[in-house]
């Protein structure tokens, strides 16, 4: 299916970029979540007229997750967990958990922001973790894991 983006997507696109992606990508995903429209003739018009409003919403948002993103740099996040006495979590850090403390000091960020590359966290210690509150703008945050106290 042929659409014309509405904002950029990872591994896909720029804003306005016309792209062949599978229909239930299109259908589930994308359009429903207004990152992309079907490129038919008159929604390509209809586009190159709003180009412009386009552009700047999404500058905005990009200058909205850079100044959050700056002030989020560096910071260090404390979730508790129960543990072992070997270290070990009895269940994990999940990327939700981490949100939540994130919103807890004052930012909002949503669980799907959190990125863990190596899967959640299963060991008490500081760990870096990357934040991406867009896709052009992403930032390392230490997690430390602590052991609850009984």
């Amino acid at each position: 299916m042929q659409i014309i983006l509405l904002e950029k997507v990872a591994n896909l696109g720029n804003l306005g970029d016309i792209v062949k992606v599978k229909d239930g990508y299109a259908r589930n995903f994308l359009i429903p979540s207004r990152k992309a429209r079907r490129a038919t003739e008159v929604a390509i018009k209809e586009f190159e007229v709003k180009r412009a409003e386009l552009e700047k919403a999404a500058a905005e948002k990009l200058a909205v997750a850079q100044a959050l993103g700056e002030s989020m740099a560096g910071k260090t996040v404390r979730v508790s967990q129960k543990a072992g006495v070997d270290g070990r979590l009895f269940g994990s850090v999940t990327n939700a958990d981490i949100a939540e403390a994130l919103v807890k000091l004052g930012f909002t960020i949503a669980k799907a922001q959190v990125r863990l590359p190596n899967g959640p966290l299963k060991t008490v210690g500081e760990h870096p973790v990357s934040v991406a509150p867009h896709t052009d703008v992403v930032v390392e945050v230490t997690v430390q894991v602590v052991a609850e106290a009984d």
